[in-house]
């Protein structure tokens, strides 16, 4: 049969502008279908937009140390039209850096939405296309919960861009995203609600990491409400009003964020045309060649990960376009992979937390360390950072590691290589620190 092209993608995020970059320079004939913006969530909707967010707000602690450095610097005006409208124009470059990366390679873009006839067809924009293989990264998008009101809640894509910075708010969820934005919120001076139904934030992370980061978001004045499950969302004029199972209220609610995870993009796609497999969470599944089921099929990225990290879907498309056009035989690994939430204080984590760590090593050793950076030391700012390294005790291997405060996401990186290379924590030790930094604790603790 001759077909069409050699890949279709399905999604132009950083997975499948990856993959389909690669398998052209391979020489294959690709279509990539996207109907939105090029680049995805994390290039439009996430990671990189709500960096820019995350850089701004951190002015704020900025300006206030600065006087003890000798600075004047008044009173500092922020101005969120601003923000926003330079933050729009900086995702707007990078759109356009995607379609050129994507014209560059030869790679067709067809700017429809594609829906799967049979495995090696699709349609879009009421013509139909064919190719040898199909390859689904169509991310994923945010999860609303069945709740009384629940349209009147902005997910974390509208938060990127709101007209006004409100003057209270509250966030419903407890996971990554929604400690980033409370944290850039609550920055910049708006009061925020975080809501959660569990009793501690950030599930799934170290239990110390829990509550040390939960400890200085309440510090640095969140008010964190736990063991609490929103149950409707009333409008109230232009404003909101919250209730809650435990009875309480809140009122006078300028947005209403709701950040309570993500699921699989799979919406309209069509795939219940093909014999696809899925996981017990609606994602898709995948085998090691990420082949979905037909055989003709496959899918990189969020919508089959449950690591819902950029690196990955790129990693993943990259390793399968070399295995399929370019005699490659290496695989993405999945251990020991570093990750960073943006929230202020900032935490840095690879590896297992100590619960997980007893579980598969047996015994282990801990080491930990709570202190004031440096760059705090002449100011009236007390956060603090922890570090916490996990070591596996038979074998002396460094099998987590740990970070929360200023920098973690750099400080990690580094370590993260060390790790996953396997390093022991007899060879961190004899490593020499660079004084005076914040990093250097990770190789001098006992």
């Amino acid at each position: 049969m001759k077909f069409d092209f050699n890949l279709i993608v399905i999604g132009a995020g950083s997975g499948g502008v990856r993959s389909a970059r690669i398998a052209a320079s391979y020489g294959k004939k690709v279509a990539i279908f996207e109907a939105g913006e090029v680049g995805g969530t994390c290039v439009i909707r996430g990671c990189v937009p709500k960096k820019l967010l995350v850089y701004a707000s951190s002015f704020v602690k900025t300006f206030k140390a600065a006087s003890a450095f000798g600075w004047d610097i008044g009173q500092p005006q922020f101005n969120w039209q601003k923000l926003i409208a330079n933050k729009d124009e900086e995702i707007n470059r990078l759109n356009k850096i995607y379609h050129s990366l994507l014209d560059n390679s030869g790679v067709e873009l067809i700017p429809y939405h594609a829906r799967f006839v049979d495995k090696n067809t699709v349609t879009a924009n009421g013509k139909e296309y064919t190719a040898e293989k199909i390859l689904i990264a169509t991310g994923s998008t945010p999860f609303y919960p069945d709740i009384k009101g629940i349209e009147y809640a902005v997910s974390s894509n509208e938060a990127l861009s709101l007209e006004q910075l409100p003057k209270e708010m509250t966030i419903m969820g407890a996971g990554y995203i929604a400690v980033e934005f409370a944290s850039i919120f609550n920055s910049l001076g708006v009061k925020v609600n975080l809501v959660y139904r569990g009793d501690k934030l950030l599930r799934g992370f170290d239990q110390d990491v829990r509550n040390f980061a939960q400890e200085s978001f309440i510090k640095n004045g969140m008010n964190v409400i736990l063991n609490s499950n929103i149950i409707e969302i009333k409008k109230d004029d232009n404003q909101f009003e919250v209730l809650m199972d435990s009875d309480m209220c809140l009122k006078k609610q300028d947005v209403i964020l709701c950040a309570t995870g993500r699921i699989a993009n799979t919406h309209n796609l069509g795939i219940e045309n093909l014999q696809v497999n899925r996981k017990y969470n609606g994602q898709i599944q995948v085998d090691s060649e990420q082949n979905c089921g037909p055989d003709s099929v496959f899918a990189v990225g969020d919508v089959c990960n449950n690591d819902n990290l950029t690196p990955v879907a790129i990693k993943e498309g990259n390793l399968l376009m070399d295995r399929w056009y370019g005699n490659g035989n290496t695989y993405i690994e999945y251990d020991y992979l570093p990750s960073t939430v943006f929230s202020q204080p900032e935490i840095g984590s690879c590896g297992f937390t100590e619960e997980l760590a007893q579980e598969h090593f047996g015994e282990v050793v801990t080491y930990k360390s709570t202190f004031r950076a440096m760059k705090y030391a002449m100011t009236d700012i007390q956060d603090q950072t922890f570090m916490k390294l996990i070591v596996a005790k038979d074998s002396d291997l460094v099998v987590g590691c740990h970070i929360v405060g200023a920098d973690a996401g750099e400080m990690i990186q580094g370590f993260a290589v060390a790790i996953k290379q396997g390093i022991t924590k007899e060879k961190l030790n004899q490593c020499i620190g660079i004084h005076p930094t914040s990093a250097e604790e990770l190789v001098t603790m006992k």
